[in-house]
């Protein structure tokens, strides 16, 4: 396993990763103070929702939060649920921009993930699913605490880990969702919140 706990590498960042798809840490791309300001600000402005999942043929609750934010006219399915798009808030799409400046590609949605301490996780996935740009960038974008992020290979089992912290963005891109997993694991040790913006670009 490679751990990369890494400082912020946001002028020149390299692919953690050592085959099949690029991920690239750009460490903390906003100032600590802007960082702090957005979290509050996502907190209480983004119409949070608990999030539904189809498990084993069974719908499940979710105890983290999500919201869906998109240009007019674009859906998302993921784990059996459809999502209906929010309009874009004026901090999303400065941060949005933000993003698209800093990684050189573009976005048509974001899907934010509310992790309200370390016990709210996410198991092993991919973000494969039919509507997205086939090896289009996906940008992940971290405010709040600071949370250990694994990537685990889908043949070989090989483990990269990395610390997100406070402000900063992580791009994937490629073939990655083919052939990586990726997951957020539990911990004791986060008390406080976590909110991701993952921003990606959905077929019409």
């Amino acid at each position: 396993m490679n751990d990369l706990f890494l400082p912020s590498i946001s002028q020149n960042p390299v692919n953690l990763l050592p085959n099949d798809g690029t991920v690239l840490y750009f460490g903390a791309i906003f100032p600590p103070d802007q960082s702090e300001a957005f979290t509050p600000t996502l907190l209480h402005d983004i119409p949070w929702v608990h999030d539904e999942v189809m498990m084993f043929g069974k719908k499940i609750v979710t105890k983290r939060k999500m919201a869906w934010f998109a240009d007019n006219g674009i859906s998302y399915t993921y784990s059996g649920s459809r999502k209906e798009a929010h309009v874009w808030t004026p901090v999303l799409s400065d941060i949005k921009n933000a993003v698209t400046q800093r990684t050189g590609h573009t976005y048509n949605s974001c899907l934010l993930n509310l992790y309200h301490n370390g016990s709210e996780a996410m198991g092993w996935h991919a973000d494969n699913e039919k509507e997205l740009l086939r090896n289009g960038a996906i940008a992940s974008v971290s405010f709040g605490a600071p949370r250990k992020f694994v990537f685990k290979h889908r043949k070989s089992g090989e483990k990269v880990e990395i610390e997100l912290e406070n402000g900063s963005l992580l791009l994937m891109k490629d073939e990655t969702q083919y052939h990586w997993l990726h997951r957020l694991p539990p911990t004791k040790k986060v008390l406080t919140p976590r909110i991701n913006l993952t921003f990606r670009t959905v077929l019409p």
